[in-house]
């Protein structure tokens, strides 16, 4: 299996952290040289692992704000 390639182009927040130092983030990431995507996944304190997540396009991103900003909390 080939190594994934990653950048972390803007950290935009972290959304909860774990006793164990894992942190629930959303980020601007670049996956394997390609066009930076938005991404919602745990990070371990220094960055070397990563949980599964999901990464979202900018139009993915917006309907996702669009959906969230309609609930009733």
């Amino acid at each position: 299996m080939s190594e994934i390639k990653y950048e972390i182009v803007k950290n935009i927040g972290v959304l909860s952290k774990s006793a164990s130092g894992w942190a629930k983030e959303v980020n601007l990431i670049s996956w394997n040289d390609r066009e930076a995507k938005y991404d919602i996944r745990e990070w371990s304190a220094d960055r070397e692992k990563m949980g599964k997540g999901v990464t979202l396009s900018m139009a993915e991103l917006l309907v996702l704000k669009e959906l969230l900003n309609s609930m009733e909390l």
